[in-house]
């Protein structure tokens, strides 16, 4: 039981994606990289509902299962955001929900 986004104080919180594909339910096939560009997918279509793009977004928090996935991930991440760039911190962590390899959760000016 989760909201996909929360708006308090001016902002907006959105809930962590994963590489998710929304009609089958299964993390995509591809490593890192078909990863970070469903997670990227998946949250441009709530970004879309509120209203809201990536020029809103003023924080992203990344977690990856592996630290060298990093330069891969940043690629595809690169792709999506322009300047002034939102803050971001990136996590190492143990494991994500079903097998997935990189989580985004983002910050968003409402």
């Amino acid at each position: 039981p989760f909201s996909q986004a929360v708006e308090c104080n001016g902002f907006l919180f959105f809930s962590g994606q994963i590489g998710q594909d929304p009609v089958t339910g299964k993390i995509v096939e591809g490593g890192v990289v078909a990863q970070t560009e469903r997670v990227l997918l998946n949250h441009a279509a709530v970004l879309k509902a509120a209203g809201k793009s990536f020029d809103d977004v003023v924080r992203a928090g990344v977690y990856l299962t592996s630290m060298s996935d990093f330069a891969a991930m940043n690629g595809i991440y690169a792709k999506y955001f322009s300047q002034p760039f939102p803050a971001r911190t990136t996590i190492g962590v143990a494991a994500l929900p079903l097998g997935a390899c990189v989580e985004i959760d983002l910050v968003v000016r409402a």
